[in-house]
C-alpha cells in the first residue's frame, strides 16, 4: 500500500489562513498536537474564523510581550490558551494568522 498523503484543510474565503512564523512554532505545534489533538483542532477553528475576538481563551498579551516585530513591521501579539497550560502566541496580518510560538505548557514569561 502506498504511503498516505494527508489532505490539508481548505480555507473558506471568509477564514484566515494559518501559517507558521517560525520553525520553533511548527515544532511546538507538532508537540501539542501529539498530546492535545482535540484542543488544537478547536484552536484552529477559532483562529481561522475569528482570531481577533477577545474571549476567555483568546486575548492580546500585555506590556513588552504585547508587540512583536516581524519582517520589519510591528504587530499586536495575541495568546490562545489551551487546556493544561499550553499556549499559542500569534499575530494577524491581513487575512493570515502567524503562529509565532507554540508552548506545550504555560510559558514562564506570562506567569
Amino acid at each position: 500500500m502506498a504511503k498516505k498523503s494527508r489532505a490539508e484543510r481548505p480555507t473558506k474565503s471568509t477564514e484566515f489562513e494559518i501559517v507558521f512564523a517560525t520553525r520553533e512554532a511548527e515544532r511546538g505545534w507538532q508537540d501539542v498536537r501529539a498530546t492535545q489533538r482535540n484542543a488544537l483542532a478547536d484552536a484552529w477553528d477559532a483562529l481561522s474564523r475569528h482570531p481577533l475576538d477577545r474571549t476567555p481563551t483568546m486575548h492580546p498579551l500585555r506590556g513588552e510581550l504585547g508587540v512583536i516585530v516581524h519582517a520589519g513591521a510591528s504587530h499586536e501579539r495575541w495568546q490562545y490558551e489551551l487546556t493544561g497550560g499550553a499556549r499559542i502566541w500569534y499575530f494577524v496580518e491581513e487575512r493570515s494568522v502567524y503562529l509565532e510560538q507554540v508552548h506545550t505548557r504555560h510559558p514562564n514569561q506570562t506567569k
